[in-house]
């Protein structure tokens, strides 16, 4: 196999196993959301208030995420601590860049809102990228 060839694969291995990590993430979150009523308002962002339709949007884009953060990772996904402490500074920057500027932005919100939801959004989003590590690990180790 190629060089080339070889890299390709390591990469689309690395982004499956991000985008199952990314949904794996995506629903643990998305009870959380979902206990505090959180999943209409990501529903906005495709022109809809239904909470299934936010857990659906909110799945596909934690899959996406799930994706970058398995390329960002690569092989060194199987290192716990490593991953561990990126996947939770992963998640605070998507609370940041996503829950603070982008969804506000796109919902014509005020951005860096603070308060009990920008809290309990925080909270989410470190646990997303906590189980997002602790799965990108797990499928590394096992050679998924």
């Amino acid at each position: 196999m190629s060089t080339i060839a070889h890299a390709r694969s390591h990469a689309m291995t690395h982004a499956w196993r991000g985008a199952v990590a990314g949904v794996i993430g995506g629903v643990v979150f998305g009870i959380l959301m979902a206990m505090t009523g959180m999943l209409p308002m990501v529903a906005m962002l495709v022109g809809s208030e239904n909470a299934v339709v936010g857990a659906v949007v909110h799945l596909a884009i934690s899959a996406v995420f799930g994706v970058v953060f398995g390329l960002l990772m690569g092989a060194l996904a199987d290192h716990a601590w490593t991953t561990l402490g990126a996947g939770l500074a992963y998640g605070i920057v998507l609370w940041v860049v996503g829950g603070l500027i982008l969804m506000p932005a796109m919902l014509g919100m005020a951005m860096f809102p603070m308060g009990q939801m920008s809290m309990m959004s925080l909270l989410g989003h470190a646990i997303y990228g906590l189980v997002v590590a602790a799965s990108m690990y797990g499928l590394s180790r096992k050679h998924v």
